[in-house]
């Protein structure tokens, strides 16, 4: 199993939000098994995404892939976005 953490800013959540959702089989058929959704606090554009992997091949696989390059760019995701992968331990 691994985790990616996966920080970003949007342009609009809902409509980021939208997008996220329905990649959620698309996810699962890349070896995600599990997401969960934050938002900063004091900046609600902020927002982090913490992914549950297969493994760290499957969470580098989709952190790197271009289906979710193509999805962040139609959500409205700003700049690049920072992905920290962790392994269980």
């Amino acid at each position: 199993m691994a985790t990616a953490i996966v920080r970003f800013r949007v342009a609009d959540y809902d409509h980021w939000r939208r997008v996220f959702d329905a990649l959620a089989l698309t996810r699962l058929e890349h070896g995600i098994t599990a997401a969960s959704v934050h938002r900063n606090a004091g900046d609600p554009a902020r927002v982090v995404t913490i992914l549950t992997a297969r493994s760290l091949a499957a969470a580098r696989a989709w952190t790197a892939s271009d289906v979710l390059r193509e999805a962040m760019a139609e959500a409205g995701v700003i700049g690049r976005p920072e992905v920290e992968l962790l392994q269980d331990a």
